[in-house]
């Protein structure tokens, strides 16, 4: 222990309630019992108060408790780079492992969290999202805290912390109590920048705000001066002391560490002289005083400045054009000034200035042009030391532009760094800066597009101003302008602006003489135009992509993309699901990625609906399960995340497997939230939830949702599944509100039938509209109803004439209505929708006064989870005198949703626990014999005959009859 660090100690007045507050969160990390537990403890004030001086106590303290100490320090001049406290904190836990055991330690995160701690350079490939690196360090704290608890992590001014690190850490800070963990941040009120701005609201220990440190009282800093002066110094002489440094804790010491270096008896009569000593301390006075000490001297402080912290000597020395003897010299005078710290017991810890406010009155001492040119020399001097392009890169954000293509070449190759490890905004600010210096002519629209692809997340409509500005430039390079008319289209759409999008495609597509350059563009605006709800001319549209369709191999990802579009603008217009089924096998021949790096995930994900719609849901899932573990090995948790939740929650509600697809919309619309309201990915989630829970019975609770979030017009110009209109307007008819409802569903007539949209698996809003109207337009209803039939049976998804068969039931005249149920029913029986299949049942059963069947629709309303529905038809059984199924039935159902569905994990459903894995033997016998299998002959338990059995399998594998074949070879007992 040094006499510098007593000293510290010893010095620190005024603290006690401080420290008694540490000492109490250290009682209770450390402590025993159930009580022990971590907390969140924030200490702010202006500079000089004693912040850091009260974080070297507590560190200490709970090093002498065995405490693992995290530690780390804002910079004003690092706020720039980009997971720097981040590192500081973490970095020195896990450097000096092998990649074997650094692999081991990070997981699945390493290739996600490594770039961003600097443990291991960025792979190539999409990089991940900023939610998805966040959960990463979440991830990786939380288990080195569980690994090495009690931990005491310290932030000392959080005000200069960089922006990535800070968003991080405040969003991490409320799990510290509910770890071993104690989190304590210093900061300045007054500069704790937006980022941080949560810090100020934490509750900490006991609902506490954060603690502010008040000046010193005149009695505390007559200790101060008399520990430092002797006890001879009088009362007049400490109280001017007090009042030119107004109980500054910092300046007090400092004062009189200057009385005492010039010998000055502390009396009354020299108490006039304080206020110049004090003045010595800061701006000018700083300045005069570091110049007394030798030109060298002065140019190797400004080098120190200029670097931050941590500062290698001899890479000051290069900055500042020394020796090494002369910066040997140079360290020595100014840590005699008290300028620079005292040397510590650490190696390689590098030079620290003595305080903040002195690096920062040196810093702002330098001349103007000079401070530039020695950030110029440091950037030079860090790539030069093999420290990298990103470490240089905020050196020359401070440089003035002047042509030169190595700082262009530099900034570019940092953004390129930050971006693939996650910080797009770093990237951003170093490309903007290079377009300013500026890059040679034809370097100009490469430079462009790269700041428009680090602008895309978060400032889109720059970045169709960067696309477009690149576009402009006259460079003859036809990949990059292919790749940056990709981007502009995928910009724009998903700024909801999705006929700009196609427009800029089509622009390009004549000029483009390669053709598989050609091609590729096609692919991408009948992408767009797959997904623009007020595409104009959509039926010529899925002409030219029929014929263009048929003609390709699948020979590459282009052509598969291609086809892929072509199977899901079948799905939509109502072709055969033979059609459907067979374009998309096409593209599934061989392994189809849904995280390319320069493609959008939008195309798997409607190979994979075109499968849910064509009734097999269950390869639908499939796709799915394998597509979230591609974003999430990405670190793709945001948006992509966010829709593959949502829309695997949609496949659970069509499959009646409710109570699974709320809690997977639910987990979909908190990623949503993080996204941002009235974005696309919010309109899918809010969608969905409503849908399931309408199907659940539960009214008056969508409503309340749909209201929270604003959800209703002006519906979103991008084609949303399901259909937000249609979404919107069933809500208002289970409401009562038929009126308005009507006004909504002959909207999307208008909307969608001029564009060939009128599969009703997709879109049941003939259906919808036919119910709506029964009562007052039945002759309307019924022709509605019928053309719904008509329409699903051209389609042919058992589910979807089932569907349609059951709502033309319900308008139709009562002579009619039994046996189109009873075809509903048979067609249900054997699909894999079990709420539809419910519906029908207790349709038919209330239709035909069927105790039996509606017993079997109570029992299968249960499974799903549609109470609403089970509700309902219990009423209408025990209005019959039946009596309500109960006891084995309603514990396999229990046992098998026990069985089926996944575990939820903190971060939302769990990826695995399909319902299929629940086969009974009699129903794995029904479905084998129905895909022709040759296995002995078995019968159904009373009340459950084989057809019952094979219905079961039927939703367990997630298939209709034609598909048992292909489920049951990938089914594993």
């Amino acid at each position: 222990m040094t006499d510098r660090r007593t000293r510290m100690r010893r010095t620190m007045v005024e603290r006690e309630a401080e420290l008694a507050t540490v000492d109490e969160a250290l009682d209770q990390l450390t402590g025993p019992g159930p009580d022990a537990g971590g907390a969140l403890l924030a200490f702010s004030g202006p500079a000089g108060l004693g912040k850091t001086t009260l974080l070297a106590e507590l560190r200490r303290r709970a090093h002498a408790r065995s405490c693992t100490v995290l530690a780390a320090r804002g910079g004003e001049q690092e706020q720039s780079q980009p997971f720097h406290v981040a590192r500081q904190l973490i970095q020195p836990q896990l450097a000096g492992t092998s990649e074997q055991e650094l692999r081991a330690a990070l997981g699945g995160w390493y290739s996600i969290v490594g770039p961003a701690l600097g443990l291991c350079a960025p792979e190539q490939g999409a990089p991940p999202d900023p939610q998805g690196l966040r959960d990463g360090l979440d991830w990786v704290l939380t288990h080195l805290v569980v690994k090495r608890a009690p931990v005491t992590l310290v932030l000392d001014d959080a005000h200069w912390a960089d922006p990535e690190s800070l968003g991080w850490l405040a969003a991490f800070a409320p799990r510290a109590e509910h770890l071993p963990l104690l989190l304590v941040v210093a900061y300045r009120p007054d500069e704790l920048p937006a980022d941080a701005a949560a810090f100020r609201t934490l509750p900490g220990r006991a609902g506490q705000r954060p603690l502010p440190l008040a000046p010193l009282t005149p009695a505390a800093v007559a200790a101060l001066v008399r520990e430092w002066l002797g006890d001879h110094a009088d009362d007049a002489f400490c109280q001017e002391a007090w009042a030119v440094t107004t109980g500054n804790p910092f300046e007090a010491v400092e004062l009189a560490a200057k009385v005492r270096d010039k010998g000055l008896t502390p009396v009354e009569a020299n108490a006039p002289l304080l206020s110049d000593l004090v003045a010595a301390q800061r701006g000018s006075g700083l300045a005069a005083r570091l110049e007394r000490l030798g030109p060298s001297t002065v140019r190797f402080a400004w080098a120190c400045a200029v670097l931050g912290t941590a500062i290698p000597q001899d890479l000051a020395a290069r900055v500042a054009a020394l020796g090494t003897e002369e910066a040997v010299d140079a360290t020595g005078r100014l840590r005699d000034a008290r300028i620079l710290s005292a040397a510590t017991d650490e190696r390689d810890a590098g030079l620290e200035f003595v305080h903040p406010l002195i690096a920062t009155g040196i810093y702002r001492a330098i001349p103007d042009a000079l401070r530039v040119a020695l950030h110029g020399k440091a950037a030079a001097a860090v790539v030069d030391a093999g420290l990298g392009s990103s470490a240089a890169a905020r050196h020359l954000l401070e440089t003035h532009p002047e042509n030169d293509p190595w700082v262009v070449r530099v900034l570019r190759e940092a953004a390129g760094e930050n971006l693939r490890a996650g910080a797009p905004d770093a990237a951003r600010r170093q490309l903007a800066r290079a377009l300013r210096e500026p890059p040679d002519f034809d370097e100009r629209a490469a430079v462009l597009y790269e700041l428009g692809c680090a602008s895309l997340l978060t400032e889109p409509a720059n970045t169709v101003n960067h696309l477009r500005a690149a576009l402009a430039e006259p460079f003859d390079d036809p990949a990059l302008r292919q790749g940056i008319v990709i981007r502009l289209a995928q910009v724009l759409a998903h700024s909801d602006r999705l006929a700009e999008a196609s427009e800029s495609l089509a622009r390009e597509i004549p000029n483009t003489q390669d053709v598989r350059a050609r091609l590729r563009l096609q692919s991408e605006q009948f992408m767009w135009d797959a997904f623009n709800a007020a595409e104009t001319d959509s039926p010529a549209r899925s002409r030219r992509l029929a014929r263009l369709a048929d003609r390709l191999t699948g020979r590459d990802l282009t052509e598969r993309y291609v086809i892929a579009l072509r199977a899901w603008d079948a799905c939509l217009r109502g072709e055969p699901v033979d059609v459907v089924l067979h374009h998309a096998g096409r593209v599934l021949e061989r392994p189809f990625s849904w995280a390319h790096e320069d493609r959008g995930f939008e195309v798997p994900v409607l190979v994979a609906m075109a499968h849910m719609y064509a009734d097999r849901p269950g390869r639908a899932e499939e796709l799915f399960e394998a597509g979230t573990a591609e974003f999430e090995r990405q670190g793709w948790r945001g948006a992509h995340l966010s829709f593959a939740y949502s829309l695997r929650a949609y496949i659970r509600y069509r499959r009646g497997r409710l109570a699974e697809a709320e809690e997977l919309a639910r987990a979909g619309l908190r990623l949503a939230e993080r996204v941002g309201r009235r974005t696309p990915v919010h309109w899918y989630a809010i969608a969905i939830l409503l849908t399931t829970l309408l199907a659940r019975g539960r009214v008056d609770e969508a409503w309340e949702l749909a209201r929270e979030h604003e959800y209703g017009r002006p519906f979103p110009a991008a084609v949303v599944f399901p259909d937000s209109q249609t979404v919107y307007a069933e809500l208002l008819l289970a409401r009562g509100q038929v009126r308005a409802a009507v006004a909504e569903l002959e909207e999307v007539d208008q909307r969608l039938t001029p564009r060939g949209i009128q599969n009703p698996a997709w879109c049941p809003w003939q259906l919808h509209l036919a119910r709506a109207l029964a009562a007052d337009d039945p002759d309307r209803a019924r022709a509605l109803a019928g053309d719904a039939v008509r329409r699903a049976r051209a389609f042919g998804a058992p589910s979807g004439i089932g569907q349609a068969l059951r709502v033309a039931a319900e308008v139709a005249a009562p002579e009619d209505r039994a046996g189109l149920l009873e075809e509903a029913v048979a067609l249900l029986a054997r699909s894999p929708a079990g709420y539809e299949l419910a519906r029908a049942l207790a349709a038919l059963g209330t239709e035909l006064r069927d105790a039996d069947l509606l017993a079997r629709a109570v029992v299968t309303a249960r499974e799903c989870g549609a109470d609403g529905l089970v509700a309902r038809a219990s009423d209408v059984l025990l209005g019959l005198g039946g009596i309500l199924p109960c006891g084995p039935d309603a514990k396999a159902a229990k046992a098998a949703k026990a069985g089926e569905a996944g575990e939820a994990g903190e971060d939302g459903p769990a990826q695995g626990g399909l319902t299929r894995d629940g086969l009974a033997e009699e129903e794995l016998r029904a479905a084998r014999r129905a895909a022709g299998a040759s296995v002995p002959d078995g019968s159904g338990r009373p009340g459950q005959g084989p057809e019952w059995a094979l219905s079961a399998a039927c939703r367990k594998l997630g298939t209709d009859l034609p598909g048992l074949p292909a489920a049951l070879k990938a089914y594993a007992p």
